[in-house]
């Protein structure tokens, strides 16, 4: 078996070079052959009409006497066959047996020919070709003999022997010439590639940073370089995100553990009484819950993330759903003074799955109850609309910056707002919100008052109920 593996190490430049002289080279044959044919049948086609238009003058001079085979005698006669002859033509008469009994030009050079019927033919020598017409000599209702007009096909004759040889000698110059030029404009078309391969080969994972900035066409080339730069500028994004988040992460991480290693150490330095023991470990258990809800809440990104977290959709409404969880938050509300208010449409139906909602809309109504101040208010509204629902949690108090709100659903990201104010949380509440309402088709919004109000509204696909069925 012939080994082909060397063809996988040729350039790619040298391969579309390779293939568009073989086209070059099959066009050009294939053209030169289309016009030989072309000129082949209006050379021919030119020979029969001279040959016929010759023929009606010859058929005139004919002696039209008994059986006689030949031609008549006379001046006239005379000068239209020096006309034939010095127009190329050779004429003869030959009996049905194929004998020549008279005839002028060079029609002893014609091979001979006894036709059956009349009508046109192409002859062959060693020459030349000539092209013959047939014509019967009728007398008395039978055909006493031939005449035949032959014409030469030499300038075609030479025109199939000299192209050849033209096409031989002209045609490797041709292809040296476009093999140069193909070169050339493959290996400038594929520059931005070589780039690109350069480019790939100088990145790395702490190295992201360098780019094509293709200036050029805006051909397939021009589109896979900017593609390119494109995805390094996803990639670098995205690393970017897993370093802050990891960062982050550390950071989240630490704090309660270093609480908790403090604690122990300034509870172990001397001995405390039992009342003392009791609140340490209170302390312990608090910076222990806020560890399990960190690592469920990176457990749930990561399982976001790759597509492992369960997802079993049902028709829900809504409106039982926020019901139930403002009845949960109430008491918490109500013990900092804060009036949680609902207006809820009826029949807000959506398709999802209930435990992921309720952990997105516990999540917002609590941290709406969580940075209102005392005294403030809290509502939870909502709005059926043709293809989605939205429900929007309103909390008054301080606000959050304008430059805040893009950032309010990434990972980690906390306002200075929420900073300041002392509250507990991790920052990845808003971001695990986010994912879920994507997750079922939805999004959710920011939007924010200064010192006035601030609202979350998310926004779902309605579901298509029977409501008599439910």
């Amino acid at each position: 078996m012939i080994n082909l593996k060397w063809l996988n190490h040729i350039p790619v430049r040298v391969k579309l070079t390779a293939w568009y002289l073989l086209l070059l080279a099959l066009t050009l044959s294939g053209f030169t052959g289309y016009l030989y044919l072309r000129l082949e049948r209006k050379i021919i086609s030119k020979a029969d009409t001279a040959l016929q238009i010759a023929g009606s003058q010859s058929l005139v001079y004919l002696k039209d006497e008994g059986n006689a085979l030949a031609f008549v005698d006379k001046p006239s006669l005379q000068n239209t066959a020096q006309g034939l002859v010095e127009a190329g033509f050779a004429v003869r008469l030959i009996t049905p047996q194929g004998k020549i009994v008279d005839g002028f030009g060079k029609y002893q050079e014609v091979p001979l020919w006894i036709p059956n019927i009349s009508g046109y033919t192409r002859l062959a020598t060693s020459k030349a070709d000539w092209r013959l017409i047939s014509q019967p000599v009728i007398r008395q209702g039978e055909i006493i003999g031939w005449l035949q007009i032959a014409k030469s096909l030499q300038a075609l004759t030479e025109i199939s022997h000299e192209l050849p040889r033209e096409m031989f000698f002209s045609l490797p110059l041709i292809l040296i010439v476009a093999a140069c030029g193909g070169l050339f404009l493959s290996s400038r078309a594929l520059r931005p590639i070589s780039q690109i391969t350069r480019t790939a080969q100088a990145i790395s994972a702490i190295d992201l940073a360098q780019r094509l900035n293709y200036k050029g066409a805006k051909d397939e080339v021009g589109q896979l370089a900017t593609t390119f730069d494109q995805m390094l500028e996803r990639l670098q994004a995205g690393f970017e995100r897993e370093q802050r988040f990891t960062a982050d992460a550390a950071h989240e991480l630490r704090t309660p553990l270093t609480v908790i290693k403090g604690r122990i150490d300034v509870t172990r330095s001397r001995e405390r009484t039992t009342e003392e023991y009791e609140q340490t470990l209170q302390d312990l258990e608090q910076e222990v819950d806020r560890l399990i809800r960190l690592s469920n809440g990176l457990l749930l990104l990561a399982r976001i993330d790759r597509g492992q977290l369960p997802f079993e959709p049902l028709a829900v409404d809504l409106n039982d759903l926020l019901e139930v969880i403002v009845e949960q938050v109430q008491h918490a509300a109500e013990s900092q003074q804060i009036k949680l208010l609902n207006n809820l449409t009826p029949d807000l139906w959506v398709q999802g799955d209930p435990d992921q909602l309720i952990s997105l809309f516990l999540n917002l109504v609590d941290n709406a109850v969580k940075y209102t101040p005392q005294g403030g208010v809290v509502w939870v509204r909502s709005n059926l609309y043709l293809n989605v629902v939205q429900v929007m949690i309103v909390n008054t108090g301080v606000g959050i910056a304008q430059s805040h709100l893009p950032h309010l659903f990434e990972r980690f990201y906390r306002a200075d707002s929420a900073r300041n104010s002392g509250k507990s949380g991790a920052g990845l509440g808003l971001a695990i919100a986010h994912e879920i309402a994507r997750l079922h088709g939805g999004n959710i919004t920011a939007d924010s008052i200064p010192n006035k109000e601030t609202t979350f509204t998310v926004t779902l696909p309605t579901a298509q109920v029977n409501i008599d069925k439910l």
